[in-house]
């Protein structure tokens, strides 16, 4: 099949016949533009899709950055609460302090008013600013701190002025009854010489309790030459006392005893006529007449 084209022209009409391949063009382009159409039809599709796919992403997004500005807010308000009840709980530990310090006679040297938090939030959890309760915290932290060395400190003297009082030898060593030998030279009840007695014999029902006359530790618990059945217990400061002739110890070396403890039961062994407790009190290494302290009064 052939065709001629006729073209208009100045010097008038040309006949052409044009070649296959020309009369293909129209078919080629036509081709082509549909090519492209679907080209830019499935660009664009798939652009949206992108952009669809960006939208959700960026909705799920915006919703969990809003559950964990909820979750922060309700942790928020409970650390806040638990601040509150933590600053409550310092400034109870606080008072009691103060009052302990007051009762030693200490409150001119320990002070637990000092950095005391100031009172909490109007709406917990409200309007509350991380940095403001960060600075509340390191606060918090601070007022423990300093409250942990004062009560240290104020146990530690407190305790040192108890065992003062404690350690303060005064008293009998007994309950009931009676001095039978008093501190000084007597005739000695075995030999009837001249001796020197170096300590207080108070006479009693055998059996009876043995009291420390004050607080200490117990230096020496059993048998011992002449004292029989001995305790002795070391008060520091270079005062020990020495309860001689029991029937039976109560007491460890080692132990602890506090003033009035029994620490034996009253007895007549070793060098003894009969039940008593030979009392002495020693400085150093040296017995001193221990009347004065039996007769002192109490701490």
């Amino acid at each position: 099949m052939s065709v001629t084209v006729f073209i208009q022209g100045r010097n008038g009409v040309t006949r052409w016949q044009p070649s296959k391949r020309w009369l293909l063009l129209p078919i080629i382009l036509m081709a082509t533009g549909t090519g492209i159409y679907q080209y830019s039809t499935e660009r664009f599709a798939n652009q949206q899709a992108k952009v669809d796919q960006n939208k959700q992403l960026r909705q799920q997004q915006k919703q969990q950055v809003l559950e964990l500005k909820t979750a922060t807010e309700i942790q928020l308000s409970t650390l806040v609460a638990h601040v509150a009840k933590m600053q409550a709980k310092i400034t109870r530990l606080e008072a009691l302090g103060q009052q302990v310090a007051q009762n030693n006679l200490l409150d001119d040297q320990f002070d637990f008013s000092t950095e005391v938090g100031i009172g909490g939030l109007s709406e917990i959890g409200s309007g509350v600013e991380l940095s403001q309760l960060i600075d509340d915290m390191n606060k918090l932290a601070s007022r423990i701190d300093n409250n942990n060395v004062q009560l240290s400190l104020l146990e530690t003297v407190a305790s040192n002025l108890h065992i003062d009082e404690e350690r303060y030898i005064s008293g009998r060593p007994i309950d009931k009854g009676w001095l039978s030998s008093p501190y000084g030279l007597r005739n000695d009840p075995f030999s009837g010489r001249r001796t020197m007695h170096k300590g207080i014999d108070f006479a009693g029902k055998e059996g009876a309790d043995v009291t420390t006359t004050a607080a200490g530790v117990v230096t020496w618990s059993g048998s011992m030459v002449g004292y029989g059945e001995l305790v002795e217990i070391d008060h520091g400061n270079g005062l020990r006392t020495r309860y001689g002739h029991n029937k039976s110890l109560s007491v460890n070396v080692g132990d602890v005893v506090a003033k009035g403890d029994k620490i034996a039961s009253m007895g007549s062994t070793g060098r003894s006529t009969g039940p008593h407790v030979h009392y002495e009190v020693l400085r150093g290494k040296q017995q001193i007449d221990p009347q004065k302290y039996v007769y002192r009064k109490a701490s």
